[in-house]
């Protein structure tokens, strides 16, 4: 059966500071080894969203401006997106657009914004978190070591969400110890760098999740990721 995936990478022109395009070109890649053909859409600032037939959603980091820029557009994305991710839409949100997601971030001087899809609240903190670190995630059956790179000031408070994991090393949500949120078939994370080259874990987790709400069947060949393991070993090493 020849399977189909449409990727839609938002505002890549506002939340793009770590390299999220490499976690686009991640999904793309393990996609096509594995013969399933992949169509990356883009929003842009000031464009009207459309997520028909969209399979997987990516919302990337960016700088406190960037972030605000983006925030300016919740009135126009606010309502498709959280039908989005209550129908089990797939969705990624990294870093800013982890924050995004909630209801505000709120610094000493002014409050950002969110889009309200997901009821959690941002916090900035006296100090700034900045590190590798790494995180045990229960991805459905499986339970994983991520890593990552965290750069942020916000703590993220997920209320009565599921975190993405617990912290082994780092800071996360700097809540709690935990890191990130999963809810149904969404993921907010710190983790960027892209996040996605080092855990490919996690990338056939959002490709599988995408496959079974469009066809029933998440069948994936199994890949050669050593080189991904590799690079995984040198950071949780460093950690120790």
């Amino acid at each position: 059966m020849e399977r189909k995936l449409t990727i839609y990478h938002l505002y890549p022109d506002l939340l793009d500071v770590y390299a999220d395009r490499g976690n686009v070109a991640v999904l793309e890649k393990r996609c096509a080894w594995r013969g399933i053909e992949t169509r990356v859409r883009t929003l842009r600032a000031g464009e009207t969203p459309d997520f028909a037939d969209v399979d997987i959603v990516l919302l990337g980091t960016g700088s406190a401006q960037g972030q605000k820029q983006a925030s300016g557009y919740r009135e126009m994305l606010s309502q498709p997106l959280k039908a989005y991710v209550e129908n089990d839409g797939v969705l990624l949100a990294i870093g800013a657009g982890y924050q995004l997601l909630g209801n505000f971030y709120e610094t000493e001087t002014e409050r950002i914004d969110g889009y309200g899809v997901l009821d959690m609240d941002t916090y900035v903190s006296a100090g700034r978190f900045v590190g590798h670190f790494a995180v045990e995630a229960q991805l459905d059956n499986e339970k994983v070591t991520l890593v990552g790179f965290e750069h942020h000031t916000g703590r993220t408070d997920i209320k009565d969400y599921a975190p993405l994991g617990c912290v082994l090393a780092g800071f996360g949500n700097a809540e709690d110890g935990r890191e990130g949120i999963l809810y149904k078939n969404t993921i907010g994370t710190y983790m960027h760098g892209p996040i996605l080259p080092k855990n490919p874990a996690l990338a056939d987790f959002l490709i599988q999740k995408a496959l079974t709400k469009k066809y029933g069947d998440a069948t994936l060949a199994m890949l050669d990721d050593s080189a991904a393991q590799a690079a995984r070993n040198v950071i949780l090493e460093r950690l120790k």
